[in-house]
């Protein structure tokens, strides 16, 4: 029960992505090390196929990957995976799952999360919206802003599909626009300096 005990204030960062994402993930895991004291949040716009990304991804990186399950803790030095169908939601330092607020269309999993993490997480945010289709996401990004978060969009020449770190670009609460490769530095060192002024 350890683990209960981890203060909740240390940065999430929600890497939000379709398709294309899935070069884009391995491209970020690759180059993040496991000891930079953050949570990774994986947040695939999918609705109903399942996500095999937590079977995918440990081969790319020394965390912990884990799919949510409800009520699951949050914990530094883990990549956690959304399940398909579900809104992703934090409270009380837990995940907390809830049936998809639209099940048809083109879901916004990665602005509901996000918009969650705003409200419900005392630690720094970083939102990251990587290659997919329509533009999930984006109307969570000023937001993200106006509570001290940062904010990064893949680079659109590195991008499968750049729909979506387009319409991120477009809201100008844009931070940072840079290749997998760029961002996991900047994550480094967003998790350094946030260590240092502890």
């Amino acid at each position: 029960m350890e683990t209960k005990m981890v203060a909740k204030d240390f940065p999430v960062v929600c890497v939000g992505g379709s398709a294309g994402g899935l070069d884009a993930y391995t491209r970020l895991l690759r180059h993040l090390p496991a000891d930079m004291g953050v949570a990774v949040v994986i947040v695939n716009h999918v609705r109903t196929v399942s996500t095999l990304l937590h079977e995918i991804l440990p081969r790319f990186t020394d965390m912990p990957v884990e799919l949510i399950t409800e009520k699951l803790d949050i914990q530094p030095d883990h990549v956690f995976i959304i399940p398909s169908n579900r809104d992703l939601h934090v409270l009380d330092g837990e995940f907390r799952l809830e049936p998809i607020s639209k099940p048809r269309g083109w879901p916004d999993v990665i602005t509901v999360f996000l918009h969650s993490l705003t409200e419900h997480w005392d630690g720094k945010l970083i939102a990251v919206i990587v290659s997919g289709y329509d533009g999930d996401g984006a109307a969570a990004l000023c937001g993200i802003k106006e509570v001290g978060g940062i904010t990064i969009a893949q680079k659109l020449d590195t991008a499968g599909q750049p729909d979506m770190p387009e319409s991120a670009i477009a809201t100008g609460c844009i931070d940072f626009i840079l290749s997998p490769e760029d961002i996991a530095r900047e994550i480094v060192r967003i998790a350094h300096a946030v260590s240092r002024a502890e």
